[in-house]
């Protein structure tokens, strides 16, 4: 732990022994604290007056003060600019006993490891000093699942007061490794139905927390065995069981989901040395393309137009997993009996109206259009349909179309996004022109002449465009 945060801890314990409150950490913070990991998040309950209590200590730690809901009150004290700290503030979340005593408060809580709580000033002096915590309160019997890597609800109505806690428990899972006790599995599966009553933000951030964790798709599926991905997401439903023509390998549930575990893969591939990705077997022509797909993000982190941590950031995964979410919608079967997604694929277009429509996200999506790859041929990859046996597999094709696509915008952006000929106030007023559709419409046939290379000037621009509005009439 940094000195500055320990510092803040010791501020916070003399605090509150000024008031003569009691102060606990309790929860996730003490759990973290018994196994080696301390945060910068800190769960504190008082017997005093927990709104008051944080807006005092905010004002001694020089924090601010966040009223959380009725229950909570945060206290955020940033971490001066320059200060050597992966973390950028700390944060200390108060509340008033549940209870009259301790104990109660903790049997309200969801798990039991989250069960525990310790003084506060107790704590401190363990991470001062290395001496173990004296004293830990804990009527669950938490300890005993935090060593055996249990999750175990309090009590039967634990998903019914906050259904969130469905997800929570997911990763809590998945973050700790913990297997689910039998008897709390079927409260999760009992109560999976009730998550849509939890507010959308919430959900939000606690699925996204859950993406953040390496091996997305095994995660995935627990939500999935466990009826929460339907619930989550009712288009997935109709997926399930979805055939899908050659060369697809799985059902488009399934697909979607491997297509998550993929692009962390790739993410996983394209950090390692040149050396390293020629020896996997995704690499396997000897056209040196992923090398070649590496060292131009490296070219493209130095100009600041992409980051390759992005590729297994929770809103990329989020792509991942809901790239296909059409498919059931669009679904149709031939008379030879052969599927077919009508208005599906995605028909080809110029480098330059790609990156038009998404400018520097559109690198990650076509390394995206990677990870789909992957997961559409399963552990078939890299091995040639029998009709085409001889050629070079569709895999190493469409990582030299990546390649290219991706080596035309990093090294040549203003060619393929030249500045404006001219603007749409300027088109309006030349061809007296009302704001609408016929206006996006026209600057787009003149940007892509000008992309072409067919035009230079601004007159040439609007020459065009007059052109084009009398073919429009």
């Amino acid at each position: 732990m940094n000195a500055q945060t320990l510092n803040l801890l010791q501020e916070t314990t003399e605090y509150f022994n000024s008031q003569r409150q009691q102060a606990y950490l309790v929860g996730g913070s003490l759990r973290n604290i018994l196994l080696g990991e301390a945060g910068n998040d800190w769960d504190i309950v008082t017997s005093g007056d927990a709104p008051s209590s944080a807006r005092r200590l905010a004002d001694k730690l020089g924090g601010h003060y966040v009223n959380m809901h009725d229950k909570a009150s945060r206290v955020v004290v940033p971490f001066p600019e320059g200060t050597q700290n992966e973390e950028h503030e700390v944060i200390f979340d108060v509340s008033r006993l549940r209870g009259n005593t301790i104990e109660e408060d903790l049997r309200q809580r969801d798990f039991t490891i989250n069960g525990i709580a310790a003084p506060l000033d107790d704590v401190i002096r363990h991470l001062e000093t290395g001496d173990t915590i004296r004293h830990i309160i804990d009527p669950l019997h938490g300890l005993a699942d935090i060593e055996t890597h249990r999750l175990k609800a309090v009590d039967s109505d634990v998903f019914r007061h906050d259904p969130l806690r469905l997800l929570r428990a997911a990763r809590l899972m998945a973050r700790y490794r913990l297997s689910i006790d039998g008897w709390t599995e079927g409260l999760l599966l009992r109560d999976a139905s009730l998550l849509p009553q939890v507010a959308p933000e919430r959900i939000h951030d606690e699925l996204y927390a859950l993406l953040e964790l390496d091996g997305a798709t095994e995660h995935l599926h627990f939500l999935d065995a466990h009826g929460l991905l339907t619930v989550l997401i009712p288009e997935f439903i109709s997926a399930r069981g979805m055939p899908q023509p050659s060369p697809h390998y799985w059902d488009v549930l399934e697909h979607s989901l491997q297509t998550v575990g993929k692009l962390e893969l790739l993410a996983s591939l394209l950090q390692q040395t040149p050396e390293e990705i020629q020896q996997s077997p995704l690499e396997s022509s000897g056209e040196r393309n992923l090398v070649e797909i590496q060292r131009l993000l490296h070219g493209a982190e130095e100009q600041g137009i992409f980051q390759r941590s992005m590729l297994t950031a929770p809103r990329m995964k989020l792509a991942a997993l809901l790239h296909d979410i059409g498919k059931p919608v669009t679904y149709a079967t031939d008379e030879e009996g052969l599927i077919h997604f009508y208005g599906h694929p995605v028909t080809p277009r110029a480098i330059r109206r790609y990156f038009v429509d998404l400018g520097p996200t559109g690198m990650a999506v076509a390394l995206l259009s990677l990870a789909d790859h992957l997961a559409t041929r399963g552990p078939l990859i890299g091995i040639p349909e029998r009709q085409h046996a001889s050629t070079i597999s569709a895999w190493e094709q469409h990582v030299a179309a990546v390649c290219l696509l991706l080596a035309r915008y990093i090294q040549n952006r203003e060619g393929i996004l030249p500045p404006r000929l001219v603007s749409p106030e300027e088109l309006m007023r030349r061809l007296k022109l009302e704001p609408g559709p016929r206006v996006g419409l026209l600057l787009e046939y003149i940007a892509e002449a000008q992309a072409e290379g067919i035009l230079h000037s601004k007159e040439e621009a609007l020459w065009l465009a007059e052109e084009k509005l009398l073919a429009m009439e």
